[in-house]
């Protein structure tokens, strides 16, 4: 790939963001052969969140941002995929809770003929550190439920940390309908349905203590999604 963009969505991060940036920074630098670029989506933050990025982009010509005045982390992915010109987009969470060691795995894949190719904490491979019972249930069950229903070949629909081919993200993307957490795996399931290749790669992933996702109220938005996508297909 000639071009990889690295989306980071944030809401009220000025805490780590220029921590989180400065070391994926660091890493693309000395672990990517082709170009890149950051670009900082931020979610309607309240604090000095915007202002650190802006910061950010001014130091390093490489770092972007964006503002959106709505919270949602898909709704900053849709902007931020679908205005790029980059040959591959991605996104990571900002808390870098997965392994950047992956991030190659993932754009070689693309290179090799896949349409996205997305970390798994869930396949033979992958490492997980300092997950609480309730999450990992939560997170097993939902996708036990994903693969009774629409029978895919995934298995984690919602570790952040994804790369597509931006023509695939160009087709896709305009048709998953929500906004926010369930957008991953509205994404998936689209993208298998019109016959694109998913890679899943076992990955390093170290839980945040200090996570903004409600996991009970995450998990019944997802299970309604689910129900939506089954019962009434975007396309």
């Amino acid at each position: 790939m000639n071009r990889v963009e690295v989306v980071v969505p944030v809401y009220n991060e000025e805490q780590v963001l220029e921590r989180s940036i400065g070391v994926l920074r660091d890493f693309l630098s000395s672990a990517m052969a082709c170009s890149w670029r950051i670009v900082i989506a931020d979610n309607a933050s309240v604090d000095r969140t915007l202002e650190i990025a802006g910061r950010l982009a001014e130091r390093w010509p490489e770092v972007g941002y964006l503002h959106l005045d709505e919270k949602g982390r898909g709704r900053a992915l849709k902007k931020a995929w679908l205005e790029s010109e980059a040959d591959v987009v991605s996104y990571m969470d900002v808390d870098l809770s997965t392994g950047l060691n992956a991030f190659p795995v993932l754009i070689r894949s693309l290179d090799e003929g896949y349409g996205v190719a997305i970390g798994s904490r869930l396949m033979k491979g992958s490492r997980v550190v300092g997950r609480t019972l309730k999450r990992e249930i939560t997170s097993r069950a939902y996708n036990i439920l994903i693969k009774a229903m629409f029978f895919q070949s995934f298995s984690d629909a919602q570790c952040g940390f994804k790369a597509l081919r931006r023509e695939v993200a160009q087709e896709i993307v305009p048709f998953v309908q929500d906004n926010a957490w369930f957008f991953d795996t509205e994404l998936l399931l689209l993208a298998e349905k019109r016959g694109h290749r998913i890679k899943e790669v076992p990955v390093e992933w170290t839980d945040d203590p200090d996570t903004r996702v409600e996991v009970l109220k995450t998990a019944l938005d997802d299970v309604r999604g689910l129900l939506r996508v089954r019962f009434r297909p975007p396309f």
